[in-house]
């Protein structure tokens, strides 16, 4: 008993796709992670025959009859698996017989399944946080030289304001004084140490909504905001001001990218298995914001959260770069893909998040 128990709990938590396949070819099986990397759950398919889980013209169907009929192991390499999204994956294929104690023949088929763009994945995770981690100390840097004039700036503006005859044009001054405070505070809350983290249990959602409707009051014409959410997702514990604005950056952008023209589209969904960083966690959310604008050059795809780094002439190449710092404190990522038509920010934040 405490055998199987250890068997189950390690087939739920390896990372692996793992299916077991009755002699009939009936799913009777699988576990998180083929749940994950199929986009479907174990209730939804367990009892289903492998024909129509799988179309017969596919490799991995033709791999399971060869199985039963021949009784050998057989790995299928690079094989494209079309999903309930419409979208396909390539996987390698490890399909095993698994033989009767008590009669001869085949009582189950072992079926590992191992995306193979995983491992470039995780190469690109690991790349995005290291050069996070270079974005931050550069903008440290020039945050520290941007505080020193700042303060001569603002005290500037406190001497005129005393050498000022005029009331009304003291209101100037205390524009310049407002802004130099507002951009000081900007720098202190996004370089404080994580543990200044205002958290609270907040819906992902409230925040989205919250985000589409201040870029509906900027831009009045033009932009449709749809939403498509998992109502599932439970509140998270996170600062909600930063996550405002890290998603208010992204949005922005894609706004500006389309010229106030064209659709955004918010996505969420809960991922299961998944390793962020070094970590691994068992629920992760995803918020994806999609637009269908012009794309990302491919040559920038690579810097765009690298600082001052911008596709518009009169972009800062800032917001991108402050939004991948700000999701980084709540142990997230920000991803990106993009081609002419569609472009698409992925927001990954941990269920059991933790402050950096």
């Amino acid at each position: 008993m405490i055998q199987g128990k250890l068997a189950q709990h390690i087939l739920e938590n390896i990372t692996t796709a793992v299916l077991l396949f009755d002699s009939d070819l009936f799913l009777q099986t699988l576990n998180p992670a083929a749940e994950t990397l199929l986009e479907v759950s174990a209730k939804q398919i367990c009892g289903t025959h492998s024909s129509i889980l799988l179309p017969e013209i596919n490799p991995l169907h033709e791999a399971l009859l060869q199985v039963k009929e021949k009784h050998y192991y057989m790995i299928e390499r690079s094989v494209r698996l079309l999903l309930a999204s419409t979208h396909s994956i390539t996987v390698d294929c490890c399909v095993t017989p698994i033989y009767s104690h008590v009669h001869e023949g085949i009582e189950s088929i072992l079926v590992e399944l191992t995306q193979v763009d995983q491992h470039l994945r995780v190469t690109r995770e690991e790349n995005l946080i290291l050069q996070q981690q270079a974005v931050h100390n550069v903008i440290r840097g020039l945050a520290h030289e941007i505080k020193n004039p700042l303060g001569g700036l603002r005290g500037a503006a406190q001497l005129l304001e005393r050498q000022l005859p005029n009331a009304q044009l003291r209101e100037y001054t205390q524009i310049i004084i407002g802004e130099a405070d507002r951009l000081q505070t900007l720098l202190d809350r996004i370089f404080a140490p994580s543990t200044l983290l205002h958290t609270q249990y907040t819906n992902i959602h409230q925040i989205l909504m919250h985000v589409k409707q201040l870029i509906l009051s900027e831009i009045s014409t033009g932009i449709l905001i749809e939403s498509d959410f998992d109502p599932s997702i439970p509140e998270l514990l996170v600062d909600p001001d930063r996550l405002i604005q890290a998603i208010l950056n992204i949005m922005r952008n894609a706004a500006q990218a389309m010229n106030s023209k064209g659709k955004i589209q918010l996505r969420t969904r809960i991922q299961r298995q998944m390793t962020l960083g070094n970590k691994r966690h068992k629920l992760v959310v995803r918020i994806d914001i999609i637009d269908n604008g012009p794309g990302i050059p491919e040559d920038m795809l690579q810097q765009i959260f690298f600082p001052l780094v911008t596709g518009r002439a009169e972009g800062s190449g800032l917001g991108l770069s402050i939004a991948q710092a700000l999701v980084n404190q709540h142990r997230g990522l920000i991803e990106c893909s993009s081609q002419p038509g569609e472009t698409i920010f992925t927001l990954w934040l941990p269920m059991d998040v933790q402050t950096a």
